[in-house]
């Protein structure tokens, strides 16, 4: 009777033990955690970091306390909300471009004409990763220019240099998603227009 109550208790506190750990994700700062880029990524792991990425779009932000940088301010919290949506967006765009580009084919050649089709409905799912790119950097230029005000002169997360840089980088235009998404798109349709013109003599 005694070693039943010792594994009934042992197993209650285990109970007890792992609802106390639990870890509840709910802010932005949460799901950006969950965000990692893998040594060698594969379809999947893209698709996974894109939709934690959507859902920290979306979701509050955390109290200021469990920030990702020292926050002692109101227009330091200000200007780390505006950084923290620029940041996303352009993670968000670097994951479709790496996800297309699983499907993409740099160029067809003539022996590829046998498996046309299936490459052809591989460079469509590029097209769209790549097509999605747009919005995320309308959306990554909207918020470094809001990071970017004069309110903001000489303030500094410093914590975050790495996303100041991306900003400073964003108003000079020395970083510039738009010409890459559109050099990655004519290229991609170059290859798509030389599939569709093969045929059974082409091989």
């Amino acid at each position: 009777m005694k070693s039943k109550f010792l594994i009934f208790s042992s197993f209650i506190f285990f109970l007890i033990t792992l609802h106390a750990n639990a870890y509840v994700v709910k802010y932005k700062e949460d799901y950006y955690k969950l965000f990692h880029v893998h040594y060698a990524q594969v379809p999947d792991d893209c698709i996974e970091n894109i939709y934690w990425l959507e859902k920290a779009v979306n979701a509050d932000f955390a109290n200021p306390l469990y920030a990702m940088a020292k926050i002692e301010t109101e227009k330091q919290w200000e200007k780390y909300r505006f950084l923290f949506q620029m940041h996303i967006n352009l993670k968000l765009i670097e994951q479709h471009l790496r996800l297309g580009r699983v499907y993409d084919k740099k160029a067809a050649y003539f022996y590829d004409a046998p498996w046309k089709d299936e490459y052809l409905r591989n460079l469509e799912k590029a097209k769209t990763c790549y097509e999605a790119g747009y919005y995320y950097w309308k959306e990554a230029q909207l918020w470094a220019e809001k990071a970017n005000i004069s309110q903001f002169n000489f303030l500094y997360i410093t914590d975050l240099q790495n996303w100041e840089d991306e900003r400073e980088r964003i108003v000079t235009k020395e970083l510039d998603y738009k010409k890459i998404l559109d050099r990655e798109l004519t290229r991609l349709n170059k290859v798509i227009d030389d599939l569709v013109a093969m045929d059974k003599k082409t091989y």
